[in-house]
């Protein structure tokens, strides 16, 4: 939305920011692969104390802020044609990886016609509270789930994914529905709405350093620049996609109104990193340092894992079934593992 209206209008250096973070942006669109990761520059202690107000045994674990706190998601992708012009059968390939203090917990690969995956269950289990049981404690009929559980790859054909609903489909095994577009005439309408507030509420500053890199920061109070993007969009609601109705004033009441700033870094001209400061959001807490991280980078061409092993959906649901069971767990330690 701050680089919708940035360089509509407003003060000179609002548009001459406006105009750079544009071009940075069609860099991004005009390339045929990229990479992002995704994190929060914050500590386990902060966590701890954004989540003060909680009851009695619902605090956040240990483990989970020293996760959070820690934690990376990262993602790539390649496609035939540059990424602004791409649509989903054009992509030739995609990996995301969600990594902690202690390494990698959860990967999956999009390669060909296969998706591959594989998870640290014993590291994830710890840091939720629900530990599954260890592989090797699983006799050999729980076959692919056991060897998910014991972090080995496994590859799944994307179609037969696709048809059971998986995580790349539409729900409950039905065909994807076609993606809402909006045409020329509302997305004009949209961006005009958008960049009258943005010029009115989002004040820009531009900093540079010798060795070409460039910040523009962008600031604005939260609540204000909330409520007025939104009572913009008020209008235009009917010629909107079908989703959730649009939030009001009234919802937004509540939300601080601090000043948040994102920091936009271009090196020579290119995006490579956005962060976002959330700590003034958090008014009770105090926090010093809480922000979200953005980082932009060369895609890399995902690699099919040699070693995976070739499985079926319902090979893992009936390993998950018939060796848990097997493995003579009381109900109530079942119902424990099935929810980790």
């Amino acid at each position: 939305m701050v680089l919708a209206g940035s360089a509509a209008c407003g003060t000179v250096e609002n548009l001459s920011a406006g105009q750079k973070l544009d071009k940075a942006f069609d860099k991004l669109g005009e390339q045929r692969s990229l990479s992002f990761e995704l994190d929060l520059d914050t500590d386990a202690a902060t966590l701890k104390a954004l989540d003060d107000d909680a009851q009695p045994g619902e605090e956040m674990p240990d483990e989970m802020a020293e996760l959070l706190s820690d934690a990376r998601i990262s993602v790539s992708v390649q496609s035939k044609k540059p990424l602004e012009k791409s649509g989903e059968k054009d992509f030739t390939g995609m990996a995301l990886k969600f990594s902690g203090p202690d390494g990698d917990l959860f990967e999956y690969r999009l390669v060909g016609d296969y998706t591959y995956a594989r998870v640290d269950a014993e590291a994830l289990g710890r840091m939720s509270g629900s530990p599954m049981p260890p592989a090797d404690e699983l006799p050999d009929s729980a076959g692919a789930f056991k060897k998910l559980l014991a972090g080995e790859w496994l590859k799944v054909s994307t179609k037969e994914l696709e048809e059971a609903g998986g995580p790349l489909s539409g729900a409950e095994g039905r065909e994807p529905s076609a993606e809402p577009t909006l045409d020329a005439k509302t997305q004009k309408k949209l961006t005009g709405a958008l960049r009258k507030v943005i010029a009115k509420e989002v004040e820009f500053k531009t900093s540079g350093d010798s060795d070409g890199t460039e910040h523009i920061k962008a600031t604005a109070p939260f609540r204000t620049l909330m409520t007025e993007l939104f009572d913009a969009l008020g209008p235009l609601a009917k010629e909107l996609p079908p989703g959730g109705e649009l939030p009001t004033a009234k919802d937004f009441k509540d939300a601080p109104n601090e000043k948040v700033t994102a920091d936009f870094t271009l090196k020579n001209g290119e995006l490579t990193e956005v962060s976002v400061d959330l700590a003034k959001l958090a008014e009770k807490a105090k926090v010093k340092k809480f922000a979200l991280v953005l980082r932009m980078g060369k895609g890399e061409r995902p690699t099919a894992p040699a070693d995976a092993t070739e499985v079926r959906m319902d090979e893992i649901m009936e390993g998950f079934f018939g060796g848990i069971a097997e493995a003579e767990l009381d109900d109530e330690a079942f119902m424990e593992d099935a929810q980790g």
